[in-house]
């Protein structure tokens, strides 16, 4: 069994597992959708990995402000929660995503990875596996 960790976007969702002793997360993909609102392959794609990879349950970066409070954002990714619980059947987890895409861009920065549209492929899915780790270190 592993631990799935998902970066809800906009336009994106990263993705990553953990390994079966939960102790490391891996950047898995980026799934990718045209309009924001256009869920159903986000959804089949998620819901496919979890097949694959035989995920027992789903920890979701959750994008609260620095102060705390809840934005629009969030109240947006609650709602994406609700729905991949009901297609999924897995208990999600909500995880504090402060800083995790600041902390992505560092890793990329410091991997030499250079130019906006190289970083903006592999970005999402580093911030994944940075939620999914930081669920996992509070687990051990």
């Amino acid at each position: 069994m592993r631990i799935m960790g998902l970066d809800y976007g906009s336009r994106t969702v990263g993705v990553a597992v953990s390994d079966e002793l939960y102790i490391t997360a891996q950047g898995l993909e980026t799934i990718e959708r045209k309009k924001e609102n256009q869920l159903r392959q986000t959804f089949a794609r998620i819901e496919a990995i979890c097949l694959e990879k035989n995920i027992e349950k789903i920890v979701l970066g959750y994008p609260k402000n620095m102060n705390n409070s809840v934005g629009a954002q969030a109240e947006t990714v609650l709602e994406f929660k609700k729905n991949l619980e009901r297609r999924t059947g897995l208990e999600v987890i909500l995880w504090d995503e402060r800083l995790t895409t600041v902390s992505a861009n560092r890793v990329l920065t410091e991997g030499n990875v250079k130019g906006r549209i190289e970083k903006k492929k592999v970005i999402d899915k580093i911030a994944a596996a940075l939620i999914l780790q930081g669920y996992l270190d509070s687990i051990r």
